[in-house]
């Protein structure tokens, strides 16, 4: 029998969204939420997450509170929506009073408001707690889920205080997303949101149309450009830091291929424009850090190359994920050598400093801000992490680790950049604007241009961008940040200027750094997971026996996968006795280019590599130069 509200999911989907059918599981895991049952969602990168929350919250015609860890990823979101027509908003540390009270108000009081976006750290604030209670929340939708999960590969501890929201909303279904959990994480955040029962919608992490591939290789750069040779179309490189974006870009212009590179640190209007060049095709390849592809839906990703080892199969199965997700077939490429192996071994050293360091950062960053024994809740600071750790003395992996761990137990929180571009927000209504105008006939036309210029700006903060009212007004973008700072002076609206500084904030009053608790025992355990997620990386790569396909889906739970039939281990396995006779006239052909045509091995493989697999060569060179025959 079909269910009672198939019909009206249906048509909000085509409302709003444009589409006339529902990806696989999505229709189920809707209708599951409006059945009013807690509900985890398993779905891949690019499974079309948002969807599942957003329209039940629709259909249930209330307020939907969205909980995400990711600031960047929720302004994405809310921007969607309004353009939709839909009413949203999002809060996250950082922001100021006024911006706060506007969206908490706007929760409470407009019944066509529909979604709040809150990372997780505000659902521990009082004034939070408090304008909880008035609002008519209808659902909780919980995004990368996982972070609730101690044993996960991303615990973010402040995902623990989802608890009060269900206090406060017993009857309220919760829904839960991630497209990466563990069987043991997938039981472990049921039981921290307090399903009333199991309920999991797990799709198939499966990807028939990626090929996975492990490629030792001392010379990465050479192989990454045969890579791009033999695979045409877009793609993605990954490395580790932010330094080796620019030189992997840099290496592949000066080979003929449009690159840039794209990392946290970069200004976002940069960070903006680098982006829409690749999503747009006037870049072919991104080389990034871990920071680019979160909430970046580009279809036509034909290739994803590591050039670094990931620190988890999680996080490598995300990224990795980014390719092919027009259903075409796509690769995903790990580049190692030996010293990767050394370095994933020295960073997981690094992420867990002793206890006793640990409180001294602590120690340190009280004495740094002024704060005072008992007093700090609440305070926040710009925060330049290098100099933080060389006033230490401590590497900046080793500081941040402790950082995190001191995040991990309540005591602070390292927040990302928290805006992205300019904001305006009017505080007088059109009478009070009237008469401010006749009073200041030198602003009243720069008020009328921010008037007609921006929509929305006496119900809420709209972004802005200083240059372009600059060349509207003609006048210097100098000129025009004072005129904003004089309206601001002048109680007209509220102006907030363009910023990237991380915040650094304390969430608890100071304490002796000598009875700062953390757990052993739990200090303990989670260094004991992250060796086991280590050393599940290093078998992915150093395994020759297993499909690549098959190791990752078991690695989630998934035992029963059959082999992909493609990666490089599958295609070892796939050698008969025509791939025996390939190679002998491989190797007859190796040896006259070697011995009659004066080629040298690396001239050969250059020559052959885009007729014959490169490990073929590879293996046949190898052989006849061990064996003397060339």
């Amino acid at each position: 029998m079909e269910h009672p509200r198939l019909a009206e999911i249906r048509a909000l989907l085509k409302q709003y969204w444009g589409y006339d059918s529902f990806r696989p599981l999505q229709e189920d895991i809707v209708l599951s939420v409006l059945d009013g049952r807690d509900t985890l969602a398993l779905l891949p990168t690019g499974g079309g997450k948002s969807i599942c929350f957003q329209v039940p919250a629709l259909a249930l015609r209330g307020l939907c509170i969205v909980v995400s860890p990711l600031i960047a990823l929720m302004k994405d979101q809310v921007l969607h929506l309004r353009e939709r027509g839909i009413k949203a908003a999002a809060i996250f540390s950082g922001m100021t009073n006024s911006q706060i009270e506007d969206a908490l108000s706007n929760a409470m009081f407009d019944p066509e408001f529909r979604f709040l976006y809150v990372s997780p750290e505000r659902l521990q604030t009082e004034n939070f707690k408090v304008a909880l209670k008035r609002m008519p929340v209808k659902m909780i939708a919980v995004d990368e889920a996982h972070c609730i999960s101690q044993w996960g590969y991303d615990f973010r501890p402040p995902y623990l205080q989802i608890a009060t929201l269900r206090q406060l909303f017993p009857k309220v279904p919760v829904l839960a997303l991630t497209a990466t959990a563990t069987p043991e994480v997938v039981e472990d955040i049921q039981l921290r949101l307090g399903f009333k029962q199991r309920n999991v919608f797990q799709k198939s992490f499966k990807r028939d149309n990626l090929t996975y591939f492990v490629v030792k290789e001392d010379d990465k750069l050479g192989r990454m450009l045969r890579i791009m040779e033999r695979y045409p179309g877009t793609g993605i490189v990954y490395v580790r830091n932010r330094r080796r974006t620019a030189e992997t870009a840099e290496f592949l212009c000066k080979h003929g291929i449009t690159a840039d590179y794209y990392h946290a640190g970069l200004d976002p209007r940069l960070r903006d424009q680098k982006q829409n060049d690749w999503m747009t095709g006037k870049t072919r390849v991104i080389v990034a850090t871990n920071a680019f592809g979160m909430g970046i839906d580009k279809p036509d990703v034909r290739f994803v190359v590591h050039i670094d080892l990931p620190d988890s199969l999680e996080a490598y199965f995300q990224e990795a994920g980014r390719g092919g997700r027009d259903e075409k077939p796509a690769v995903a490429i790990l580049l190692y050598d030996e010293y990767d192996l050394r370095q994933l071994q020295r960073s997981f050293t690094l992420s867990f400093p002793p206890i006793e360091r640990v409180r001294d950062v602590y120690r340190d960053l009280c004495q740094h801000f002024y704060i005072e024994m008992g007093a700090g809740l609440n305070s926040i600071f710009p925060f330049y992490i290098n100099e933080h750790a060389q006033r230490m003395g401590m590497d900046a992996v080793q500081y941040f680790n402790a950082l995190k761990l001191l995040e991990q137990a309540g005591w602070l929180l390292l927040s990302e950049h928290l805006r992205d571009c300019s904001q305006i927000h009017f505080k007088m209504n059109d009478e009070q604007l009237r008469h401010y105008e006749e009073q200041h006939p030198d602003l009243a036309d720069f008020v009328v241009l921010l008037l007609r210029s921006y929509a929305g700006v006496f119900t809420q903060y709209v972004n802005i961008d200083e240059r372009v009212l600059a060349q509207r007004a003609e006048i210097s973008v100098e000129e025009t940040v004072e005129h904003l700072r004089t309206l601001r002076s002048h109680n007209v609206l509220a102006y907030q200027q363009e910023s990237n500084i991380p915040l650094l904030i304390f969430t608890l009053d100071r304490q002796d750094e000598r009875y700062l608790y953390l757990d052993p025992q739990v200090y303990e355990d989670r260094k004991r997971k992250a060796q086991e997620r280590l050393d599940a990386v290093r078998q992915y790569v150093q395994s020759d026996d297993v499909c690549r396909s098959q190791a990752l889906l078991r690695y989630f739970g998934e035992l029963d996968s059959p082999p992909c039939g493609g990666c490089d281990v599958c295609r070892s396995r796939r050698r008969t006795r025509d791939d025996e006779a390939a190679m002998e006239g491989l190797r007859e052909l190796v040896l006259k280019m070697s011995k009659e045509e004066g080629e040298t091995p690396k001239s050969i493989f250059e020559k052959l590599s885009k007729q014959y697999d490169e490990q073929q060569i590879e293996s046949v060179i190898r052989w006849l130069s061990d064996n003397k025959q060339m």
